[in-house]
């Protein structure tokens, strides 16, 4: 008896030191969950509210763009401008959330209120937690960008309609550095990536001046309601955040674009009359890193694309009916 005592002790002690363990392993991932989560707030705040300027280089594809951030923030709010170093001539300034586009011919300026996406480093929403129910967020290891050392991030995607996000936030104020989307099969989607930057000192305010002297304002939505009402399933956690009628080059009519997002992927629907004399996209295909799928519904042409699996863009656009 006194044998079998000691052994279901020795058993006893044997399962509280093993739940303890395992409570001291899941305390431990909560811990990193809020530790990445409390990165990501610091990013999200960052990118929003500190003055910096640089140079970066954007990956998408094949194809890769240099381009020049200057940042600042003050008295009237907050004010970005974005200049494209290389190819043609491409300059948009932010004015809080107004997005004014340069255009090439020197003479028109193309203006969205209200824009809804900001430009890289700006990348996550203001609520970084709302991205928990869809991404599995952690911590990686520490790198160097741009000179400056740097957290990981990893966002790993909780089902197939989002890929993974890699982000490299500044250890000393949280501001993004370097971003990479990754699918499925660990391929680099595209990569916005730092190659100089200045954080903490304020670019000169001139150099935010919206020059319009001589230039007429292109609005980016036409004033006038959508024409069709149409009903669109997007996928778990994708939220409409915009709709408008677009004039849109080489389109003789204006089109109907919705914009979906889960606060950090987006997928743009745009909507037309489909017009049978001209040859138009059917089913899936790529433009670089953007994935596109097109179909025809009750005589309109629908198009879906975005950085997103296509999963995500087969289903959205299959769900649309016009009411």
């Amino acid at each position: 008896m006194q044998a079998v005592s000691i052994s279901r002790k020795g058993w006893q002690r044997q399962n509280w030191l093993a739940a303890g363990f395992a409570g001291l392993l899941l305390l431990s991932g909560a811990a990193r969950a809020d530790a990445a989560l409390d990165w990501l707030n610091r990013a999200a705040s960052a990118a929003k509210q500190l003055n910096y300027s640089g140079v970066y280089v954007y990956h998408h594809g094949e194809h890769v763009e240099v381009l020049r951030v200057l940042h600042r923030t003050d008295a009237r709010g907050e004010q970005e401008k974005v200049e494209v170093m290389d190819g043609t001539p491409r300059q948009f300034l932010r004015i809080n959330n107004d997005v004014y586009c340069h255009l090439p011919d020197g003479k028109h300026v193309r203006l969205e209120r209200n824009a809804p996406r900001r430009f890289f480093p700006a990348l996550l929403p203001a609520q970084p937690a709302q991205l928990l129910e869809h991404y599995d967020v952690k911590l990686g290891g520490g790198e160097r960008v741009a000179g400056r050392a740097c957290q990981v991030v990893i966002l790993e995607p909780r089902d197939g309609y989002r890929y993974a996000f890699n982000l490299w936030l500044d250890k000393r104020t949280g501001l993004p550095l370097k971003s990479r989307i990754v699918n499925e099969n660990g391929g680099v989607v595209s990569m916005f990536v730092f190659s100089e930057v200045q954080i903490g000192k304020a670019p000169d305010a001139e150099l935010f001046r919206n020059d319009m002297t001589g230039k007429s304002v292109l609005k980016a939505s036409v004033d006038r309601p959508v024409d069709a009402t149409w009903d669109v399933k997007p996928p778990p956690g994708f939220e409409r955040v915009q709709i408008a009628v677009r004039a849109l080059p080489g389109k003789k009519e204006p089109v109907t674009h919705l914009v979906y997002s889960d606060g950090l992927s987006v997928l743009s629907m745009f909507v037309e009359p489909a017009d049978p004399k001209v040859q138009r996209l059917h089913g899936l295909s790529a433009e670089g890193a953007i994935g596109i799928y097109a179909r025809e519904v009750g005589g309109y042409s629908v198009t879906t694309l975005g950085e997103v699996p296509n999963m995500a863009l087969i289903e959205t656009g299959n769900s649309v009916n016009k009411q």
